[in-house]
């Protein structure tokens, strides 16, 4: 994978969770459910690798890319948002977060025994729950893991984009299963992943002026 020269990347949080589109219907509820009960949650910027334990996000315009060997029986999970225009300095900075993202969850799968070639993708998320604030960055969010997969030749066999849902989603990383739950948006749980999404951007725009200062600093 190509490294973007001259920007200093903010590495995505690694969540100690281990964590595809069977969506969450009459006949799969009750064993999505029974997963969920088992799982760690990631959060925005999280990512997590395992084999055995279900790794588990709520979404709402960010989105999260779950990839599986099929071979070793291991999966893992990412949750990333790609800044919006307000707190992203240049556009290379907007793909930087979102590419870095993906390039950790790889490189972890490869560290673990994985070979490239054998992994396979579903990916869930890019909603507009909130949209006169983020009116456009869910679908930027989901293009972006369409375009990354495609680049990476990684085949996106499941997914489940875009349209007025917040989404829990639960993946199985023995088995390459994932259950997609939509939640219908109320104000009350439109309010909460809205909060989470911001409090994560504006980190990763606080880190990034950090950076910035202290290379200035040099």
């Amino acid at each position: 994978m190509a490294a973007l020269a001259g920007k200093r990347r903010i590495p995505p949080r690694e969540d100690r969770t281990e964590a595809a589109t069977n969506r969450m219907d009459q006949t799969t509820h009750q064993t999505g459910k029974d997963y969920e009960r088992i799982a760690r949650n990631i959060n925005p910027g999280g990512w997590a690798v395992d084999s055995e334990r279900p790794i588990s996000t709520l979404l709402g315009s960010c989105v999260s890319v779950c990839l599986f060997d099929p071979a070793l029986r291991l999966g893992g999970m990412n949750h990333f948002l790609l800044p919006t225009s307000s707190s992203a300095g240049t556009d290379i900075d907007v793909i930087l977060n979102g590419d870095y993202s993906m390039e950790v969850l790889v490189n972890a799968l490869l560290n673990r025994g994985s070979q490239k070639h054998r992994l396979v993708a579903k990916a869930f998320g890019g909603g507009t729950i909130v949209s006169s604030i983020r009116m456009d960055i869910g679908e930027r969010n989901s293009a972006f893991a369409h375009e990354w997969l495609e680049r990476e030749g990684i085949p996106l066999v499941a997914s489940d984009f875009n349209g007025p849902w917040s989404r829990k989603v639960v993946f199985v990383p023995s088995s390459g299963e994932a259950f997609c739950r939509r939640i219908p948006t109320t104000q009350a749980n439109a309010a909460e992943v809205a909060r989470a999404e911001l409090e994560y951007e504006r980190a990763l725009a606080a880190q990034k002026k950090a950076v910035e200062k202290k290379i200035e600093l040099f």
